[in-house]
């Protein structure tokens, strides 16, 4: 879209080096609700990530994102069609789609124009799954005292107002279908230290941070991480519940609804 603001092309090579994995688990559960495994779709695909699982699952997988940088790092599948596109313009035809996926991305879309997108190109019983992370926590009590702070006090005025959608763990946003019951999922990885420096580069807040200080707020605080991280060759693991929803498209569309 014409108003659409790209936090992450400085950053795209970071954010592919850097950001946390989602569970294989996630995937198959997305596959075992779909009837049928022709034709996945990943919106905001960023990297491409989620798109490269999702294609062990699916016949077809096509992966768009706004920022051509990203797409641009997203590491080549043969099963993946990676396209730069805006996720309210999803490039497919009508009632053709299994599953409409968005990891970590639905907070910058506009919504009442993306779920009208999602609703004509889901099949009928067709699944939209949406799914984000917060704050990461360790086992390291100072260590999350730290990264709370950081988050909030220091780079926190510098969060685009998009992500209180996803602080609110997308509660305030109105999905189109009734959400289907799913199990609890969370990422898990263990970091040393310069890979978790490394991740907190690529977020938005930090890069919006510099560009108004002139300065890297990551490389201000480093100094405390490392005594809050304590023996520098040391892994640690991080932790990100992930929020989910879950929605079939119904196989009778109501009155008026586009399909």
């Amino acid at each position: 879209m014409s108003d659409f603001r790209d936090f992450f092309s400085t950053a795209a090579a970071d954010y592919r080096r850097f950001r946390p994995q989602y569970p294989d688990a996630l995937f198959r559960h997305l596959a075992h609700i779909c009837t049928a495994h022709d034709l996945a779709c990943d919106v905001g695909c960023g990297n491409g990530q989620a798109s490269r699982a999702l294609a062990g699952y699916f016949r077809q997988v096509t992966a768009t994102d706004a920022s051509a940088a990203q797409v641009a790092q997203a590491e080549p599948h043969p099963g993946v069609t990676f396209t730069t596109a805006p996720a309210e313009t999803i490039p497919q035809t009508d009632a053709n789609v299994d599953l409409v996926t968005v990891a970590q991305a639905l907070h910058w879309f506009d919504h009442h124009t993306f779920f009208a997108e999602v609703e004509r190109v889901l099949k009928p019983g067709g699944i939209l799954a949406v799914w984000g992370y917060r704050l990461l926590a360790t086992d390291n009590p100072a260590l999350n005292r730290l990264l709370e702070h950081f988050y909030h006090r220091v780079v926190g005025p510098y969060w685009p107002p998009e992500r209180q959608l996803l602080d609110a763990e997308y509660r305030t946003v109105t999905f189109p279908y009734s959400p289907l019951e799913a199990p609890p999922w969370r990422m898990e990885s263990h970091w040393q230290l310069p890979h978790l420096l490394g991740y907190l580069q690529t977020w938005s807040a930090c890069g919006e941070y510099q560009r108004a200080h002139g300065r890297n707020p990551v490389r201000e605080y480093q100094p405390q991480f490392a005594t809050a991280w304590g023996e520098p060759q040391q892994s640690l693991s991080m932790r990100w519940p992930l929020t989910l929803y879950l929605g079939r498209k119904p196989l009778n569309p109501q009155p008026g609804a586009r399909s």
